[in-house]
């Protein structure tokens, strides 16, 4: 049968006629989208068939479905293959073609040397490859020369396959259903999209990814794979250029794709800015203080901590010892002075001097801007750190360089931040009262953006000797113009 290979390995000299060579079928095949294992079936069948006309027992049936040999993915059902082969299970092995085997021959190798461990003779019927010659082995080493040859050639042309569909915008690969969209990758699902767009909303507001995806998973809201909602499959979607119709190639937007989006462009960079701020929480901790990074020590300048006294009382403290600089001489409780920083924040909403500053931050054509030399800088810095590693450059002046490429860099993203926390308070300026009515219904992540939009910081002075009540008079507001 045409391209049926059949690889004997006697491991103790000839049989006797009188008995049947047990040996195993292995078949194999890189892609099965549709999971009904065909390919592979018609492999087992045409061993089968070959096995029985050799007089041969098949014991056995060793199928890796879906799996490439190229990729160097382990392949289970090959290494119990193996391990039997060793064992004596099995006395051979019937494959459908060669490289159905291996497509690396380094693992040809290695197999060749199991039966030379075991001082077994290995025999290849069709095609007249004796892999127990020198002779034969040298054939089966020139096969395998030319299925790596193809592997890698293949590869090329998918690589350059991928990058032109990129380029046109268009959907390219198979993969799992992205979320908002059909299984065909273009079709909009109108309930899905609904809850992206209300999703991108609350990222923008100011709400933290686990307190969304925790919501997500108490109304019963399934990921796309049906499953629950992380912080991280949440940061992804949300951070994918694809839920703005825009076309993503490793890792940089590259034309505006063949689908449409659910999310706008600007939403996009808003929110690409916002996850990609150095400042975010990226602990696991849920928050539990408000003005967490607000607050300033009048004697030192340093930010107060969280420090809660043993008996559970929240407070905020200038820290000092390991690990931090503050002077220690400044405490104040959490409930108070969270309780009067808040109140003093709804009222300044109303005020039209806020309203004034958010109509001064970067519009859309200015964010694109900033967008687009934060990436160019980004660049610039991975070429110098790859000069740097090929030692074109010293330390001295891959340092001199790096040092404007990350100031650049730092500028760029605080604009870009501006531009996507401005969302926070777009929904309640000129609109106290309404933001108090709802404000304890808000997600703490949610309140700390809003007040982190009013209010720069507060310093907490000293408090007064035997003096046990709350201070107001303690705290001086420093408010974002």
């Amino acid at each position: 049968m045409a391209h049926v290979s059949v690889l004997l390995c006697y491991l103790s000299g000839d049989w006797p006629a009188s008995v049947a060579v047990p040996v195993g079928i292995y078949a194999r095949i890189s892609s099965d989208r549709d999971g009904d294992e065909l390919g592979v079936t018609r492999q087992r069948k045409a061993c089968e068939k070959l096995a029985l006309a050799r007089g041969w027992r098949v014991v056995g049936a060793y199928v890796d479905d879906d799996i490439s040999a190229w990729s160097g993915k382990p392949r289970p059902a090959y290494e119990r293959m193996l391990a039997d082969l060793r064992s004596g299970v099995i006395r051979g092995v019937v494959v459908w073609h060669l490289d159905r085997l291996h497509r690396h021959p380094r693992e040809l190798e290695a197999f060749i040397e199991v039966c030379d461990e075991m001082r077994g003779v290995l025999g290849c019927v069709t095609g007249e490859v004796d892999i127990g010659t020198h002779t034969g082995r040298f054939t089966a080493r020139m096969l395998g020369i030319l299925a790596r040859y193809e592997s890698d050639h293949k590869s090329e042309r998918i690589l350059s396959k991928h990058d032109e569909l990129a380029q046109a915008g268009k959907v390219s690969g198979g993969g799992s259903r992205p979320y908002g969209y059909e299984q065909d990758r273009k079709t909009v699902r109108p309930a899905e999209a609904a809850i992206v767009r209300e999703l991108a909303e609350r990222c923008l507001a100011g709400e933290s990814l686990r307190s969304i995806a925790g919501d997500l998973n108490r109304r019963g809201v399934s990921a796309a794979g049906g499953g629950q909602w992380s912080p991280q499959s949440l940061r992804r979607m949300l951070a994918s250029a694809r839920i703005a119709g825009l076309r993503e190639h490793h890792g940089q937007v590259v034309a505006e794709a063949e689908w449409p989006g659910i999310i706008t462009p600007t939403q996009h960079r808003q929110i690409r800015a916002l996850l990609a701020d150095p400042a975010r929480r990226t602990r696991g901790a849920v928050r539990r203080y408000l003005l967490a990074g607000l607050l300033v020590c009048s004697h030192c300048g340093e930010k107060l901590v969280a420090r809660p006294r043993a008996g559970g009382q929240r407070r905020y403290h200038c820290a000092r010892g390991p690990g931090f600089s503050g002077c220690g001489k400044t405490t104040i409780k959490a409930d108070e002075v969270e309780a009067f920083v808040v109140e003093a924040v709804l009222h300044r909403i109303d005020d039209p001097s806020v309203r004034a500053a958010q109509a001064r931050r970067p519009g859309d054509p200015e964010a694109r801007r900033w967008q687009e030399q934060l990436e160019a800088d980004r660049k610039q810095l991975d070429e110098l750190a790859a000069e740097y590693g090929r030692g074109e450059v010293s330390m001295r002046e891959w340092r001199a360089a790096k040092a404007p490429i990350q100031q650049r860099i730092t500028e760029a993203q605080k604009q870009l931040q501006k531009t996507a926390r401005a969302n926070t308070l777009e929904p309640f300026l000129g609109r106290g009262e309404e933001l108090r009515a709802q404000w304890n219904a808000l997600d703490l992540s949610q309140q700390h953006a809003i007040v982190a939009q009013v209010v720069d910081h507060v310093v907490v002075g000293p408090g007064r000797p035997g003096y046990n009540r709350f201070d107001p008079s303690r705290l001086r507001a420093v408010w974002i113009p």
